[in-house]
């Protein structure tokens, strides 16, 4: 259990983005909008974008140019919204860090320091183009208390409940939560999983907040998306990014949401910030919300194909990202003695001195 501290009310906005893959340049300018835009109507404390936003995921070669250095302009926007706007903002992209790409997740604090997370485990196709972290997620921040960080599925993993259940007064974060493809063959099948997967990513903030015992907010992407068929070359994976972007108290109750028919937006919502009382137990197998038979099955399948694609492709060089300096920040950033009006070249200058970048 974390400290005994003070209940405190916060403002969190979730901003759901229908971005374009691999079009890295115009989807931060477009978050960038998004999340100004979500501060002039609601100011809130809290502005959290998905993971994914300098691409939303897929299975295409387009993903093999979307990682950015650690310390790049990802990192540099969100750390520039967050001093420029005097809120908490949030938001995950394809990193190097060092040798490896991850999933990696910023919580960028108005002082200028940054907390980063990296994904446990990759998800599907993922694994093709990134590998897994290791860090636990907690956070100790100025402005917020102890906060957790999840993306994707760890949003429905039970092993996440775990690592912050009792330790957070919220859990902060995003996903980009696809759905199954429109395959004429299996399509009555999978239309029926389908409603199953809405399901799960509908369910699970509710379920984790209960487990873990805090405030849960998660922005996801939505929009249509097609993809390329791991395993089955040539054949088109046409799918949504299914939405249900959401603010949730402790016990569950839905603040604030954005389903797949609301389309692009944000919405935001008051959550109250205090010591964490779980009020559900954790499940003993790997989800919180159980999913489809399918999509267990292709989880595991996906996975490995995955994982040998990476290793074989960086074994080749076939990635553009192996020829950059292998620069890294720590999972913690502190804040800049620099004035907070300092250039945004200046500022991430400083993080990568403050954080002991290594070439």
């Amino acid at each position: 259990m974390s400290p005994k501290t003070e209940p405190a009310t916060i403002k969190v906005a979730a901003v759901q983005p229908r971005l374009e893959v691999g079009e890295v340049e115009r989807n931060l300018r477009r978050v960038s909008d998004l999340v100004r835009q979500a501060h002039r109507e609601h100011a809130p404390d809290v502005v959290l974008l998905p993971e994914g936003i300098t691409s939303p995921s897929a299975f295409s070669a387009k993903v093999r140019h979307v990682p950015r250095p650690v310390a790049g302009d990802p990192f540099e926007l969100l750390t520039g919204l967050a001093r420029d706007l005097g809120c908490t903002i949030g938001g995950g992209f394809l990193a190097k860090r060092g040798a490896d790409v991850r999933g990696t997740y910023v919580l960028a604090e108005p002082d200028g320091a940054a907390h980063l997370h990296d994904k446990d485990q990759p998800s599907l196709w993922d694994n093709a183009y990134c590998t897994a972290g290791t860090d636990d997620g907690l956070f100790s921040t100025a402005a917020l208390g102890a906060v957790g960080t999840a993306m994707g599925f760890e949003f429905n993993r039970s092993r996440t409940a775990r690592r912050l259940r009792g330790k957070v007064r919220a859990v902060l974060g995003g996903s980009c939560w696809w759905s199954y493809p429109d395959w004429p063959l299996v399509r009555g099948w999978f239309s029926r999983d389908h409603q199953y997967n809405l399901a799960v990513a509908r369910d699970m903030p509710g379920r984790l907040a209960r487990a873990v015992g805090a405030p849960v907010a998660i922005a996801q992407h939505v929009g249509e998306v097609r993809s390329g068929s791991p395993l089955m070359p040539g054949v088109p994976y046409r799918t949504l990014y299914v939405g249900e972007t959401q603010v949730v108290e402790r016990d569950g109750t839905v603040l604030a949401r954005l389903d797949y028919d609301d389309g692009e937006g944000y919405v935001a919502a008051e959550v109250v910030l205090d010591d964490p009382v779980p009020l559900d137990p954790i499940p003993n197998g790997l989800w919180i919300s159980p999913v489809p038979f399918s999509l267990h099955a292709v989880w595991h399948m996906h996975n490995a194909h995955g994982r040998a694609r990476y290793a074989a492709d960086k074994a080749r060089g076939a990635f553009p990202w192996q020829s950059w300096p292998d620069e890294d920040l720590p999972a913690y950033v502190p804040a800049p003695p620099a004035p907070a009006e300092a250039s945004g070249a200046a500022a991430l200058d400083g993080a990568r001195q403050r954080a002991g970048a290594t070439a």
